[in-house]
């Protein structure tokens, strides 16, 4: 079986350890765990996770957030790649920082790169791995905080997160999204 796990994030040394990136930490994390090397490829730095029979292609999008979805249909043609075996990785205002959340499918809930993605495939109905981030901005600076660099205490909460969405990921692919959510989902 073939799966893609999708980190969404911007790419360029400016935009490294923000709060956007937090999907770009997570497929960065499950890459270093089993030695994958993500290369330039089309659209994304990808590279391929062999684990318990599955293929599990990673791809950090090169597209900037907001044209995610580029990327993502590409490689989900690309592949064949059916829908259930998609999952997008992003961070979310609405959880608290470290907070993981799988969902198999839902709306954007404002967010630009999941917005664009659902646009792009003509369906919101995909899986998707939300990475707490917290809302701790003043009304009206929200890009400002997605944009911004994570604080030290932050990083250490976000880092104790990231083994357990890895888990989350290959429980996906393993188990089956219904049966991961029951584990993990608090």
């Amino acid at each position: 079986m073939k799966f893609l796990i999708t980190g969404l994030g911007n790419i360029g040394a400016e935009y490294e350890l923000t709060r956007h990136n937090a999907g770009f930490l997570v497929v960065d994390r499950l890459a270093d765990k089993f030695d994958v090397v993500l290369k330039h490829e089309r659209y994304a730095q990808k590279g391929l996770l062999k684990y318990k029979g599955r293929q599990i292609h990673l791809i950090k999008p090169a597209t900037f957030m907001n044209l995610s979805g580029k990327a993502v249909h590409y490689w989900v043609q690309s592949l064949k790649i059916s829908i259930e075996n998609l999952l997008i990785v992003t961070d979310d205002i609405a959880l608290p920082p470290g907070k993981l959340r799988m969902r198999a499918k839902g709306s954007d809930a404002g967010h630009n790169g999941i917005k664009h993605v659902a646009e792009v495939l003509g369906t919101n109905q995909y899986a998707r791995l939300r990475v707490g981030i917290g809302n701790d901005f003043p009304r009206g600076r929200q890009v400002e905080y997605v944009l911004g660099r994570m604080q030290e205490e932050e990083l250490k909460i976000l880092e104790q997160a990231l083994d357990k969405a890895c888990d989350m990921i290959l429980g996906f692919c393993t188990s089956g999204i219904a049966r991961t959510m029951t584990q993990f989902n608090d």
